[in-house]
């Protein structure tokens, strides 16, 4: 059975589709902690109604961003997690963070890499005409969104959507995609070689 640690910043609902994909059986793990940067977090409560540990580190309380990281460095190794899933977490990480984990972090985008990286792909696929959007689940490496990707859902881009039509069309896939490349990794079905991620059968 694999420990999970998960990262979130806000509401929470990759999060929660992880939770319950846990609960039904379908990712053979158990979630041994919630780590948040935002005491505010919906996500808190999610943790919470499921039973599983938080731990909060408010960047906010910390004078440095490496003070910051450092506590977050301590928790994720307390956790002694098989994988770290960054669920809405809404910092980019330190070289010192990943490199900690190699192989062992993975990340869910809402964007068809490497289309889109950073903050508001949605808007960003909207703004450019492209007519195909997506999610895309990856490892993470140093680069911005740019470790090998494990699965990419897709969905259409109509044209009259905005922003925040594309991101529930979009939010939808990935309800479905970060469940399903957790519960690989969790088969120890994932293989990298080079920048290719092979599913073993």
């Amino acid at each position: 059975m694999k420990r999970i640690a998960v990262l979130a910043s806000g509401r929470g609902s990759n999060f929660q589709a992880v939770i319950d994909a846990i609960a039904s059986g379908k990712i053979p793990a158990a979630c041994v902690v919630l780590i948040t940067d935002n005491p505010g977090a919906y996500a808190i409560e999610r943790a919470g109604k499921a039973g599983i540990p938080v731990k909060i580190i408010d960047f906010a309380s910390f004078p440095t961003r490496e003070a910051y990281e450092q506590a977050l460095l301590a928790a994720m190794e307390e956790a002694r997690a098989d994988l770290y899933v960054l669920a809405g977490y809404m910092r980019i990480l330190g070289s010192e963070v990943v490199r900690a984990f190699p192989g062992k972090m993975v990340n869910i985008h809402p964007a068809l890499l490497p289309s889109f990286t950073g903050l508001h792909a949605q808007r960003q696929a909207v703004l450019h005409g492209v007519k195909v959007a997506g999610c895309t689940v990856h490892f993470v490496d140093d680069s911005l969104d740019g470790g090998p990707i494990i699965l990419q859902k897709c969905v259409p881009v109509m044209d009259d959507d905005g922003e925040d039509d594309l991101a529930d069309r979009i939010l939808e896939q990935e309800h479905i995609a970060f469940p399903e490349a957790i519960r690989l990794f969790c088969e120890n079905r994932l293989e990298i070689v080079g920048r290719k991620v092979r599913v073993r059968k």
